[in-house]
């Protein structure tokens, strides 16, 4: 196989890999252990979560980048 065909489709399964594993994480924690829900008030617990969802979402957003932004420059 070309290498560079397979570094392609070795980004795009990183790509895949890593970003299903920030949204099983995120909603095995929020959603089937419950932390994402505010039920009478406002835990730590929510907050945690929320904190966490977001950082992981700027970690997946930057983790992109480095995988595929030196690519997509190429002409």
């Amino acid at each position: 196989m070309d290498p560079e065909v397979l570094a392609f489709l070795n980004r795009i399964s990183r790509s895949i890999g890593i970003a299903l594993l920030i949204m099983v994480l995120n909603s095995t924690i929020g959603i089937m252990w419950g932390y994402a829900y505010v039920e009478d008030h406002w835990k730590w617990s929510n907050t945690f979560f929320y904190i966490f969802a977001s950082i992981s979402l700027v970690t997946l957003f930057y983790t992109l980048y480095k995988i595929w932004g030196p690519h997509l420059k190429k002409d």
